[in-house]
């Protein structure tokens, strides 16, 4: 049984042929034929999360854990409205997402029907293409132009970068009609390929850094990738080159400064003339620090080369000569057939500061008093082998820099817009299909925000949540600028006394708590072995922890 609407009957066929299984549906009555074209298939995994937000960053988790585009789809007006800020991530992250909004018919738009709004292109800013299919496939023609829709649909998803794309969908009544007859398409031709052969422009730099005695390379937030580990890894060996990474860069060897701030905000003036690049290489997607975009803008290297297989111009460092259009893999290993160790100081002195600062930062983590500097301390060093680790913004994923990578962690975090939302929704579908221990680390007020993600059948017992409740939104307290002002608490911090027990109890969550450096190993052990879905609320101290933060960078420093 499938909806009798040719248009969803074609869209379910091509997007099964198209190797793909993953839909997350959100009840409503206008995208009833989406429903029932897709959720009446044995070949089609579909999920029902009743809200739209928490229901488009599931699918998020979802499409990045298995590197398939996973559909969305949700009935007309503000329901749509609700999938923005996971399409926003989706599309600043390249993460694939298929957008399916059903619609009214266009003698329906703007005359006063219910739930009607303007959907068509309504994600334009924020998404790789918009398309909308014929409201009635009832010709040759209309089925040819609703097949080429779809697979242009499919495709874009993925090609030449993953990224969402929407497809709105009219349909008018009567929407609940069924049909034992099956509408079948075919799978175009795909795009071309990327063409990997050497260009002018990667010879250019290439030649440009043979000639170097100063380049750095830095790199984004990506999804693990052995062979490109291995490749930096080598690159990384030469005297003339530095590589800094981060934890969501997913990139792990000795070599790498992987905790750019600790470094970086030791730098005096001097420093400045001896650590800036001559040429920078970047690549992947959003970098956390912003120590680093602070010096390489004010520090500006004579080239700046970011590689992108779409070629997109991300001119994070306010010096971009050209973005390289090619895969990063392909590059570096014409990189590392090339001879390019010139005599040069520039990675030892890199690694000589980057080794100074490491002791000064055990020492004084060492002697902290409890705040959530120590508490991330612990819970790093307590987090198992092997395990995924989800963090939450804003102040989760910087504190994780200063710790570095761990060779055996994968990272995630939604930081494509780097917003409060989705954090819990998006872990939650990570693990779904996750075989590893997945650790979501994120603040109370992130926690609350999408404290709808509990709202969800397909919680899994592999996903423990771990919320550092400093009464507020701690970053506001080491930030320069809220701190300074009267309205830090109530309007910047936003500080309560709110606690996320009856949360848990509500929907069925475990809960644990910890209020004290003395049982915090414990409280994580236990959160670690528990059998279901389970969260740990770590209370910390709200007035010490900027404080604490801001003597750290302090001490580094020396």
């Amino acid at each position: 049984m499938t909806s009798d609407k040719k248009n969803i009957g074609l869209l379910t066929d091509l997007f099964v042929k198209s190797g793909l299984s993953n839909i997350v549906l959100s009840p409503g009555s206008r995208n009833a034929p989406i429903i029932l074209s897709f959720a009446n298939r044995n070949d089609v995994n579909a999920f029902n999360i009743v809200d739209e937000r928490s229901a488009a960053f599931f699918a998020l988790g979802i499409a990045l854990k298995t590197n398939k585009t996973t559909a969305i789809a949700c009935t007309s007006g503000s329901a749509v409205l609700n999938y923005s800020s996971a399409i926003a991530e989706a599309y600043y992250q390249k993460i694939p997402l298929l957008v399916l909004t059903a619609d009214r018919p266009k003698h329906l738009i703007d005359v006063g029907d219910g739930q009607t709004i303007r959907q068509n292109k309504v994600f334009k800013n924020f998404i790789k293409k918009s398309y909308q299919l014929p409201e009635n496939i009832d010709s040759d023609s209309t089925f040819t132009k609703a097949e080429k829709i779809i697979n242009k649909a499919l495709q874009k998803c993925m090609f030449p970068e993953p990224g969402p794309v929407h497809i709105n969908i009219p349909f008018d009544e009567p929407i609940y009609g069924t049909t034992d007859e099956t509408i079948t398409g075919k799978l175009l031709k795909n795009m071309a390929s990327a063409d990997n052969t050497p260009n002018e422009v990667v010879t250019e730099v290439i030649d440009k850094i043979v000639d170097s005695k100063k380049i750095m390379i830095i790199t984004g937030q990506q999804r693990p990738d052995n062979e490109l580990n291995k490749l930096i890894s080598e690159i990384s060996n030469n005297d003339n080159i530095i590589v800094l990474s981060e934890t969501t860069s997913n990139l792990y060897c000795e070599n790498f400064i992987d905790t750019i701030d600790n470094v970086v905000s030791t730098f005096n003036d001097e420093d400045s003339e001896l650590f800036k690049p001559d040429i920078l290489i970047s690549f992947g997607g959003q970098v956390v620090s912003k120590m680093i975009k602070k010096f390489l803008r004010k520090n500006k290297p004579n080239y700046h080369w970011h590689i992108s297989p779409s070629g997109e111009k991300m001119d994070t460092y306010f010096s971009l000569t050209e973005a390289i259009k090619y895969e990063v893999s392909d590059f570096f290993k014409l990189l590392n057939k090339t001879p390019v160790n010139q005599e040069s100081n520039y990675s030892k002195s890199w690694h000589h500061k980057r080794s100074l600062i490491d002791q000064r930062n055990k020492q004084f983590i060492s002697d902290v008093k409890y705040s959530d500097l120590k508490v991330f301390d612990i819970i790093l060093k307590n987090l198992p082998d092997d395990s995924v680790l989800h963090l939450g913004n804003s102040t989760p994923v910087r504190y994780s820099q200063l710790f570095g990578s761990r060779k055996n962690i994968e990272y995630n975090s939604n930081r494509g817009v780097s917003g409060i939302d989705g954090q819990v929704s998006s872990a939650a579908g990570y693990a779904y299909y996750s075989d590893k221990l997945n650790i979501l680390i994120t603040g109370d007020l992130g926690f609350l925000y999408d404290s709808n993600g509990f709202m969800n059948h397909y919680l899994k017992p592999q996903l423990k949540i771990i919320v550092i409740n400093n009464q507020g939104g701690g970053i506001f307290r080491f930030i320069p600028g809220p701190d300074t002002t009267p309205n830090l608490e109530k309007f910047f911090e936003a500080k309560h006394n709110w606690k996320t027990k009856h949360i848990c109890k509500a929907f069925g969550v475990n809960y644990h708590s910890c209020e004290d450096e003395m049982e915090l190993e414990i409280s994580i052990s236990k959160l670690l072995s528990d059998e279901l879905t389970s969260v740990l609320e770590i209370f910390t101290p709200s007035e010490e922890n900027g404080n604490t933060l801001r003597d750290y960078f302090k001490y580094i420093k020396g």
